[in-house]
C-alpha cells in the first residue's frame, strides 16, 4: 500500500482506528491516554509512510508503532506523576467486584514489556515469533514475560476474588 495514496491511507485510519484504541486501552488502562497513544501512533506511521514511501505491511508497521510508543512513555519520568481536579472525600476506595475491571487493574500492575507481550498475545492473538518480531525480543524472552506476566495476573486476581 503507498501510503501518499490519500484514499487508502484514510480507509486504514478509519478501518483500524477503533482495534488500535482497543489495544491502547489495554496497555495503558485509560481512555485519554489510550486516544492519546492512538493519535500519536497514527501520526507516526503517516509520516513513516511518507518518509519511507511504501509500506508492504502497514498493519505490522503500525502495532509495532503503538507498542513502542507505549514502551517509550512509560520511560518518562513525569508519567508516575497523577494529578487530580479534586481532592477524594475518603482515603481510598472499595475495590470493583466487577471481572473486568479487576483484570485492568491488576493489568495495570504489571511492567510495560509484560503488558505489551499479554496483550500482543492473548488480546491481538498474536503467535509468539510474530511477537517477538514486533517487540524485538527473542521468542524465550516474550515466553518469559508472558509467563511471569500471566502468573501476576493469578496472583492478582486471586487475591481480588477471595
Amino acid at each position: 500500500m503507498r501510503i501518499d495514496d490519500d484514499a487508502a491511507l484514510h480507509a486504514f485510519v478509519e478501518g483500524r482506528r477503533t482495534a488500535l484504541f482497543r489495544s491502547a486501552y489495554l496497555l495503558c488502562g485509560d481512555r485519554h491516554e489510550a486516544e492519546d497513544l492512538v493519535q500519536a501512533t497514527l501520526v507516526k506511521v503517516v509520516l513513516g509512510g511518507r518518509r519511507h514511501g511504501r509500506l508492504d505491511n502497514i498493519e505490522a508497521y503500525a502495532r509495532k508503532t503503538l507498542i513502542n510508543t507505549y514502551i517509550a512513555a512509560c520511560r518518562r519520568f513525569w508519567r508516575s506523576e497523577q494529578s487530580y481536579g479534586e481532592l477524594p472525600d475518603r482515603a481510598g476506595h472499595a475495590p470493583d467486584t466487577d471481572t473486568g475491571l479487576a483484570v485492568r487493574a491488576a493489568l495495570a500492575r504489571l511492567t510495560a514489556k509484560q503488558r505489551a507481550v499479554l496483550v500482543l498475545r492473548y488480546w491481538e492473538d498474536l503467535s509468539v515469533e510474530a511477537t517477538a518480531e514486533l517487540l524485538g525480543m527473542r521468542e524465550n524472552t516474550v515466553k518469559s514475560h508472558a509467563a511471569r506476566g500471566l502468573a501476576a495476573l493469578r496472583a492478582e486476581m486471586a487475591e481480588e476474588f477471595v
